[in-house]
Protein backbone atom coordinates (compact mmCIF):
# COMPACT_ATOMS: atom_id res chain seq x y z
CA UNK A 1 0.00 0.00 0.00
CA UNK A 2 1.54 3.23 -0.98
CA UNK A 3 2.74 5.72 1.81
CA UNK A 4 1.45 9.33 1.97
CA UNK A 5 3.69 11.94 3.06
CA UNK A 6 3.03 13.05 6.40
CA UNK A 7 0.82 16.08 7.25
CA UNK A 8 3.76 17.07 9.67
CA UNK A 9 5.01 20.50 9.52
CA UNK A 10 8.90 20.22 9.27
CA UNK A 11 11.23 22.96 10.61
CA UNK A 12 13.25 24.35 8.01
CA UNK A 13 16.35 25.66 8.83
CA UNK A 14 16.58 27.35 5.22
CA UNK A 15 17.21 31.52 5.49
CA UNK A 16 14.86 33.74 4.49
CA UNK A 17 15.15 36.52 1.10
CA UNK A 18 16.55 35.75 -1.92
CA UNK A 19 19.20 33.23 -0.80
CA UNK A 20 16.71 31.13 0.62
CA UNK A 21 14.73 31.35 -2.81
CA UNK A 22 17.46 30.09 -4.51
CA UNK A 23 17.62 26.94 -1.90
CA UNK A 24 13.96 26.61 -2.47
CA UNK A 25 14.57 26.53 -6.13
CA UNK A 26 17.13 24.65 -6.19
CA UNK A 27 15.74 21.90 -3.92
CA UNK A 28 12.40 22.14 -6.28
CA UNK A 29 13.95 20.94 -9.13
CA UNK A 30 16.84 18.58 -8.30
CA UNK A 31 14.75 16.38 -5.80
CA UNK A 32 11.75 15.00 -7.82
CA UNK A 33 10.20 13.64 -4.65
CA UNK A 34 6.86 14.42 -2.66
CA UNK A 35 8.36 14.51 0.46
CA UNK A 36 10.19 17.39 -1.42
CA UNK A 37 7.14 19.42 -2.13
CA UNK A 38 5.95 18.62 1.64
CA UNK A 39 8.87 20.43 3.04
CA UNK A 40 8.80 23.25 0.83
CA UNK A 41 5.25 24.06 1.20
CA UNK A 42 5.70 23.59 5.06
CA UNK A 43 8.23 26.35 5.53
CA UNK A 44 7.97 29.57 7.01
CA UNK A 45 7.17 31.72 4.21
CA UNK A 46 5.58 29.55 2.13
CA UNK A 47 2.56 31.95 0.69
CA UNK A 48 0.86 33.15 -2.59
CA UNK A 49 2.77 36.45 -2.25
CA UNK A 50 6.31 35.05 -2.23
CA UNK A 51 4.89 32.99 -5.31
CA UNK A 52 3.54 35.74 -7.60
CA UNK A 53 6.99 37.74 -6.85
CA UNK A 54 9.09 34.90 -8.14
CA UNK A 55 6.57 34.60 -11.14
CA UNK A 56 7.07 38.21 -11.29
CA UNK A 57 10.88 38.20 -11.94
CA UNK A 58 11.18 34.94 -13.98
CA UNK A 59 8.46 37.28 -16.48
CA UNK A 60 10.48 40.44 -16.48
CA UNK A 61 13.57 38.56 -16.95
CA UNK A 62 11.79 36.70 -19.82
CA UNK A 63 11.02 39.80 -21.22
CA UNK A 64 14.18 41.41 -20.87
CA UNK A 65 15.58 38.46 -22.39
CA UNK A 66 13.53 37.87 -25.14
CA UNK A 67 13.88 41.89 -26.06
CA UNK A 68 18.02 41.11 -26.21
CA UNK A 69 17.28 38.18 -28.74
CA UNK A 70 15.66 40.34 -30.64
CA UNK A 71 17.57 42.96 -30.81
CA UNK A 72 20.54 40.97 -31.80
CA UNK A 73 18.63 39.36 -34.72
CA UNK A 74 17.61 42.66 -35.73
CA UNK A 75 21.41 44.66 -35.66
CA UNK A 76 22.30 41.18 -37.38
CA UNK A 77 20.05 40.68 -39.99
CA UNK A 78 19.08 37.32 -39.17
CA UNK A 79 15.28 38.53 -39.06
CA UNK A 80 12.82 35.96 -40.13
CA UNK A 81 11.14 37.26 -43.69
CA UNK A 82 8.37 36.06 -45.17
CA UNK A 83 8.16 36.51 -48.80
CA UNK A 84 4.40 36.20 -49.34
CA UNK A 85 2.23 38.37 -52.19
CA UNK A 86 0.44 40.60 -50.43
CA UNK A 87 2.47 40.71 -46.87
CA UNK A 88 5.10 42.44 -48.05
CA UNK A 89 5.10 45.48 -46.00
CA UNK A 90 4.85 42.75 -42.75
CA UNK A 91 7.71 41.27 -43.72
CA UNK A 92 9.96 44.46 -44.36
CA UNK A 93 11.88 45.57 -41.82
CA UNK A 94 11.41 49.34 -40.68
CA UNK A 95 14.76 51.27 -41.16
CA UNK A 96 14.67 52.71 -37.42
CA UNK A 97 14.48 49.06 -35.89
CA UNK A 98 17.12 47.49 -38.85
CA UNK A 99 19.59 50.15 -37.31
CA UNK A 100 18.23 50.69 -33.78
CA UNK A 101 19.26 47.47 -31.66
CA UNK A 102 19.92 49.29 -28.78
CA UNK A 103 16.74 51.15 -29.01
CA UNK A 104 14.58 48.59 -28.84
CA UNK A 105 16.02 46.79 -26.11
CA UNK A 106 16.04 50.00 -23.97
CA UNK A 107 12.38 50.50 -25.41
CA UNK A 108 11.40 46.47 -24.09
CA UNK A 109 13.73 47.13 -21.00
CA UNK A 110 10.91 49.80 -20.16
CA UNK A 111 7.89 47.34 -21.16
CA UNK A 112 9.18 44.24 -19.12
CA UNK A 113 7.80 44.82 -16.04
CA UNK A 114 4.32 44.17 -18.02
CA UNK A 115 5.28 41.09 -19.07
CA UNK A 116 6.40 40.06 -15.20
CA UNK A 117 2.64 41.28 -14.61
CA UNK A 118 0.99 39.17 -17.46
CA UNK A 119 3.06 36.07 -16.15
CA UNK A 120 1.94 36.51 -12.85
CA UNK A 121 -1.97 36.59 -13.94
CA UNK A 122 -1.74 33.82 -16.64
CA UNK A 123 0.44 31.58 -13.22
CA UNK A 124 -2.44 32.56 -10.95
CA UNK A 125 -5.04 30.99 -13.50
CA UNK A 126 -3.51 28.15 -14.71
CA UNK A 127 -2.61 27.26 -10.93
CA UNK A 128 -6.33 27.89 -10.26
CA UNK A 129 -7.55 25.50 -12.69
CA UNK A 130 -5.33 23.02 -11.78
CA UNK A 131 -6.27 22.89 -8.37
CA UNK A 132 -9.71 23.19 -9.02
CA UNK A 133 -9.18 19.85 -11.37
CA UNK A 134 -7.49 18.31 -7.93
CA UNK A 135 -10.91 19.18 -5.88
CA UNK A 136 -12.82 17.56 -8.05
CA UNK A 137 -10.63 14.50 -7.51
CA UNK A 138 -10.64 14.20 -4.30
CA UNK A 139 -7.53 16.50 -3.16
CA UNK A 140 -6.85 18.02 -0.23
CA UNK A 141 -4.49 20.61 -0.56
CA UNK A 142 -4.86 24.34 -0.76
CA UNK A 143 -4.16 26.87 -3.82
CA UNK A 144 -1.71 28.49 -1.69
CA UNK A 145 0.21 25.70 -1.15
CA UNK A 146 -0.22 24.62 -4.77
CA UNK A 147 1.02 28.27 -6.16
CA UNK A 148 3.85 28.26 -4.05
CA UNK A 149 5.28 24.77 -5.22
CA UNK A 150 4.47 25.16 -8.79
CA UNK A 151 6.43 28.86 -8.32
CA UNK A 152 9.26 26.69 -6.75
CA UNK A 153 9.12 25.04 -9.92
CA UNK A 154 7.95 27.24 -12.52
CA UNK A 155 11.22 29.77 -11.59
CA UNK A 156 13.96 27.38 -11.48
CA UNK A 157 12.71 26.21 -15.07
CA UNK A 158 12.20 29.60 -17.01
CA UNK A 159 15.64 30.51 -16.18
CA UNK A 160 16.98 27.49 -17.04
CA UNK A 161 14.96 27.79 -20.56
CA UNK A 162 16.53 31.54 -20.69
CA UNK A 163 20.27 30.59 -20.91
CA UNK A 164 19.36 27.46 -23.52
CA UNK A 165 17.75 30.25 -25.38
CA UNK A 166 20.35 32.97 -25.16
CA UNK A 167 22.83 29.67 -26.05
CA UNK A 168 20.73 28.79 -29.33
CA UNK A 169 21.62 31.59 -30.84
CA UNK A 170 24.96 30.41 -31.01
CA UNK A 171 25.82 28.75 -35.08
CA UNK A 172 24.93 24.84 -34.34
CA UNK A 173 24.53 25.37 -30.98
CA UNK A 174 21.23 25.78 -31.09
CA UNK A 175 20.62 21.79 -31.93
CA UNK A 176 21.70 20.69 -28.93
CA UNK A 177 19.90 23.55 -26.82
CA UNK A 178 16.76 22.52 -28.62
CA UNK A 179 17.12 18.64 -27.25
CA UNK A 180 17.97 19.94 -24.01
CA UNK A 181 14.59 22.00 -23.94
CA UNK A 182 12.63 19.65 -25.22
CA UNK A 183 13.80 16.95 -22.47
CA UNK A 184 14.09 20.00 -19.97
CA UNK A 185 9.61 20.34 -20.49
CA UNK A 186 9.09 16.66 -19.53
CA UNK A 187 11.02 16.81 -16.77
CA UNK A 188 9.37 19.95 -15.45
CA UNK A 189 5.88 18.36 -16.63
CA UNK A 190 6.73 15.37 -14.38
CA UNK A 191 7.83 17.89 -11.82
CA UNK A 192 4.99 19.38 -11.84
CA UNK A 193 2.61 16.34 -11.31
CA UNK A 194 4.38 15.38 -8.44
CA UNK A 195 4.36 18.45 -6.77
CA UNK A 196 -0.03 18.14 -7.50
CA UNK A 197 0.40 14.38 -5.93
CA UNK A 198 2.28 16.02 -2.83
CA UNK A 199 0.18 18.55 -1.87
CA UNK A 200 -3.22 16.97 -2.67
CA UNK A 201 -2.49 13.64 -1.13
CA UNK A 202 -3.87 11.51 -3.71
CA UNK A 203 -2.94 9.11 -6.47
CA UNK A 204 -0.63 9.80 -9.78
CA UNK A 205 -4.04 9.28 -11.91
CA UNK A 206 -5.49 12.04 -10.13
CA UNK A 207 -2.22 14.14 -10.43
CA UNK A 208 -1.54 13.72 -14.32
CA UNK A 209 -4.90 14.25 -14.45
CA UNK A 210 -5.47 17.96 -12.84
CA UNK A 211 -2.13 18.71 -14.56
CA UNK A 212 -2.48 17.30 -18.35
CA UNK A 213 -6.24 18.52 -18.40
CA UNK A 214 -5.92 21.67 -19.52
CA UNK A 215 -3.22 21.12 -21.36
CA UNK A 216 -5.30 19.22 -23.25
CA UNK A 217 -7.90 21.37 -23.20
CA UNK A 218 -6.05 24.48 -24.13
CA UNK A 219 -4.41 21.99 -27.30
CA UNK A 220 -7.83 21.17 -28.78
CA UNK A 221 -9.23 25.03 -28.23
CA UNK A 222 -6.12 26.38 -30.06
CA UNK A 223 -6.40 23.65 -32.66
CA UNK A 224 -10.12 24.73 -33.42
CA UNK A 225 -9.23 28.51 -33.51
CA UNK A 226 -7.04 27.38 -36.01
CA UNK A 227 -8.95 24.77 -38.33
CA UNK A 228 -11.85 27.61 -38.03
CA UNK A 229 -8.92 30.22 -39.18
CA UNK A 230 -7.70 28.13 -42.39
CA UNK A 231 -11.52 27.47 -43.37
CA UNK A 232 -12.48 31.40 -43.16
CA UNK A 233 -9.22 32.31 -44.78
CA UNK A 234 -9.33 29.82 -47.12
CA UNK A 235 -10.56 31.58 -50.30
CA UNK A 236 -8.15 34.25 -49.52
CA UNK A 237 -5.06 31.44 -49.45
CA UNK A 238 -6.53 29.85 -52.52
CA UNK A 239 -6.50 33.29 -54.34
CA UNK A 240 -2.59 34.20 -53.40
CA UNK A 241 -1.37 30.58 -54.58
CA UNK A 242 -3.27 31.27 -57.51
CA UNK A 243 -1.54 34.68 -58.31
CA UNK A 244 1.49 32.42 -57.49
CA UNK A 245 1.44 29.99 -59.74
CA UNK A 246 0.31 32.53 -62.82
CA UNK A 247 3.17 34.65 -61.96
CA UNK A 248 5.15 31.11 -62.30
CA UNK A 249 3.84 30.07 -65.01
CA UNK A 250 5.71 30.32 -68.59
Amino acid sequence: MEQLPSNTPIMDTTPSGPAGWFATWVKAITKPQEQTYVDITEQPGANSKTAYIWIFIAGTLSGIVQAIMVAVRTMLGTTTQFPIPGFEQFSQQPPAMADGGIATVLFSLCLSPIAGVIAVLFFALGTAIIQWIAKLFGGTGTFEKMVYALAAISVPVTLVSLVLSLLSMIPFVGICTGLLSLGFSFYALYLQIVAVKAVNRFGWGQAAGSVLLPVLVVLFICGCVVVGGLMLLGPTIGSVFSEINQSLAP
